[in-house]
């Protein structure tokens, strides 16, 4: 795995008059160094989200990500379902994406996610893995409590 040393920020439903709270904090989860997303989801005022993010380079330039076939974690949550969202620059408005769920299962385990499962959200596009800007792990859609840790992740290739 190419692991990533992202420096993640919280953002939440608050940004479009949502009222959703949480928050991204550095802590130790079942021995192992993790950024934890923790908060309420709540659907009022059009709202349904927290999430987690960070840029691949400050600044929010194009990576080329193009030699790794998927995005790899490893993940301890709630049992409950989360996303996790690609920005690239083929994107122009805040809601589109690329994305993909899974399993925030109750111990440490690994996810991959291949590039080729993401789906398009908003826009007509397939994702283009050379220019990846921001990758995000969001628990959206609805109302709950939500708690996911996420202590390595990068790009993995198959081969």
């Amino acid at each position: 795995m190419n692991q990533l040393a992202p420096k993640w920020e919280f953002v939440s439903d608050t940004v479009m008059g949502g009222v959703s709270t949480g928050s991204a904090t550095e802590e130790i989860v079942g021995g192992h160094h993790a950024t934890v997303l923790r908060g309420t989801v709540s659907l009022e005022n059009n709202g349904g989200f927290i999430q987690m993010a960070f840029d691949l380079h400050e600044g929010g330039t194009d990576v080329d990500v193009s030699a790794w076939d998927g995005i790899e974690m490893d993940v301890y949550g709630d049992g409950g379902t989360y996303d996790v969202r690609l920005r690239t620059a083929q994107l122009s408005r805040p809601w589109q994406s690329f994305r993909a769920d899974f399993g925030g299962e109750p111990h440490w385990h690994n996810v991959k996610i291949p590039f080729s499962s993401l789906v398009s959200h908003r826009v007509e596009a397939i994702f283009d893995p050379t220019c990846l800007r921001r990758i995000g792990i969001l628990a959206i859609g609805r109302a709950r409590d939500a708690c996911i840790a996420v202590s390595n992740i990068g790009f993995y290739s198959a081969n």
